[in-house]
């Protein structure tokens, strides 16, 4: 049995991939502080026995994605918010707001391709822990993962990474 994880080490090692998962199930929304929020609040309600599981770092991710799923369907059923002004969003999150564009389209994805591409590529989650959290096979989870990444790239212009001379490459 591992030795238990102090939590704020915790929020420190796994604090950013858990507020990338929020974001990219949200969109960006500011409500994706709140479901990382909900998220280590439930872990630091049973801390003492989640400190000592193995894989610490899938069980935030997995909770992560079920918080800001149910931040979701909590808006579907409010409707638009009316706040006028949002609250300043944190720096934690990594890539920054600049982003935000990515983190729409991959809000827009079917939620099959959202699911695979968030949990795969911003939670780094192996395939298998994808289709365990999905209830899909691995080579299910893998193809929604690639069909995923092949619509955000038909979707999103990126920049191609210049070297020194500004050429491509």
């Amino acid at each position: 049995m591992p030795t238990p994880l102090p939590f704020e080490t915790a929020i420190e090692t796994h604090g950013a991939t858990v507020l990338r998962v929020c974001r990219a199930v949200l969109g960006g929304h500011v409500d994706a502080e709140d479901a990382w929020a909900e998220t280590f609040v439930a872990a630091l309600a049973d801390w003492d026995r989640i400190a000592r599981i193995e894989n610490v770092r899938g069980w935030l991710v997995t909770v992560a994605h079920r918080k800001a799923i149910d931040v979701l369907r909590a808006k579907g059923k409010q409707g638009p918010s009316l706040d006028v002004v949002p609250e300043t969003p944190t720096t934690l999150g990594i890539p920054e707001a600049t982003h935000l564009d990515l983190y729409r389209a991959i809000a827009l994805l079917p939620p099959g391709q959202r699911t695979a591409v968030t949990l795969h590529y911003l939670a780094g989650l192996p395939y298998a822990e994808v289709a365990a959290e999905t209830g899909i096979s691995p080579a299910a989870a893998r193809r929604a993962g690639a069909d995923g990444v092949h619509a955000l790239r038909a979707t999103l212009t990126l920049p191609f990474p210049t070297d020194t001379d500004g050429e491509s490459a």
